[in-house]
């Protein structure tokens, strides 16, 4: 990874990496993660920024603002209407963003181009939002690894250089895997198997694992990876492009448990990993667990039970004639399970969701 020349710690900083590093497992120990009483969301800004200040080697000449990557998203645009009232925002995102607030600074191009730097050196970042990660199945392997991979390092790189003092990444659950020999619930120190049968996960894990290296390598950066399991709500992912089918695919003899997330729960757990002093790792599993076949029932959906020796070729045919949206891998996640603890979240955090179990379900239809 290209990483520009480190400068020197900065004065105060409360966090060191002990020598030798510890093993990966201890990243999210309690010790490590546990902050100092969190001052209000407001303060963000102010506390980041000052720090900023007081090593850049490029003057800011603007106020302090938190920088989010992919902000013309669905979580992006709900995540900037939540902190615009509360501090200056600014987004790179090569789409448009149409009604956006008048005092939100809306980049329009690519976060691999070189003008990213010069969002960098003209505006005052006292943090970064990380939600701009292409999870399109028929972008090519090459497209995904550079949008991913390639985007995500420089955007490390212009950090160290700029001194920035927090990031926010927003991974998923999915960089676990769904596997038969999963733990009922799997904690942030679980093995990253996802992309182990499903080569389409493969750029979220390598962006997931290049999070936790800056973690180490940059202890006076305050970093936040967020797993969230399945988002639900207006958000065209595939967990809510699934459930909006009226005889979405389920396997016959498989039936497992669910969790799944509302997207304004994702929102809110952003801005508490935006809360000085918070850093590590933290999984988000929403409001609870159901059977994927209670879940399609609260829908009313009438799932089409496919033979599960079959059920594989037969989306890959019809994915590759593009008849369907999804992968045939994706068939493991509605044949095992693959579900979380969050506890870390609820107790470092403060945070745990507000949404009810129904009213996450239902969100992929009245908000759609």
């Amino acid at each position: 990874m290209s990483v520009a020349s480190e400068r020197p710690k900065r004065p105060g900083a409360r966090f060191r990496v002990p020598s030798p590093l510890p093993e990966l497992a201890d990243l999210t120990a309690p010790e490590v993660l546990s902050p100092d009483p969190l001052p209000s969301i407001s303060s963000v800004v102010d506390d980041a920024g000052q720090r900023a200040r007081a090593v850049a080697t490029t003057e800011p000449t603007a106020e302090p603002a938190v920088l989010i990557t992919g902000i013309c998203g669905r979580l992006g645009r709900l995540l900037a209407r939540r902190l615009h009232r509360e501090g200056p925002v600014v987004g790179i995102d090569r789409r448009p963003f149409p009604g956006r607030p008048k005092d939100i600074v809306h980049h329009q191009f690519d976060v691999r181009r070189k003008k990213t730097r010069d969002v960098f050196r003209a505006s005052n970042v006292a943090a970064v939002v990380h939600l701009g990660v292409m999870h399109d199945p028929r972008a090519s392997e090459r497209e995904h690894h550079t949008w991913n991979v390639i985007g995500f390092q420089k955007l490390l790189e212009y950090m160290t250089q700029y001194s920035v003092p927090k990031l926010v990444v927003l991974s998923s659950a999915n960089v676990y895997g769904p596997q038969p020999e999963n733990a009922q619930f799997l904690t942030e120190e679980a093995p990253l198997s996802g992309a182990q049968d499903f080569s389409g996960i493969r750029d979220l894990v390598s962006l997931d694992q290049l999070a936790q290296s800056f973690f180490w390598r940059h202890p006076e950066t305050e970093t936040v990876i967020l797993r969230p399991v399945h988002i639900l709500g207006g958000v065209h992912n595939a967990p809510s492009n699934y459930l909006r089918l009226p005889r979405p695919w389920t396997l016959l003899g498989f039936d497992p448990m669910v969790q799944v997330i509302h997207e304004s729960d994702v929102v809110e757990a952003v801005r508490a990993a935006l809360r000085p002093g918070v850093r590590g790792i933290f999984n988000l599993a929403g409001p609870g667990e159901v059977p994927l076949s209670r879940l399609l029932a609260m829908l009313g959906r009438k799932p089409l039970r496919v033979p599960h020796p079959i059920a594989g070729s037969v989306l890959g045919r019809l994915f590759r004639w593009r008849l369907t949206s999804f992968p045939a891998p994706e068939l493991d996640h509605v044949k095992y399970v693959c579900m979380v603890d969050d506890s870390r979240a609820r107790q470092v955090l403060g945070w745990e969701p507000r949404k009810s179990l129904r009213d996450t379900i239902l969100a992929v239809e009245h908000e759609a």
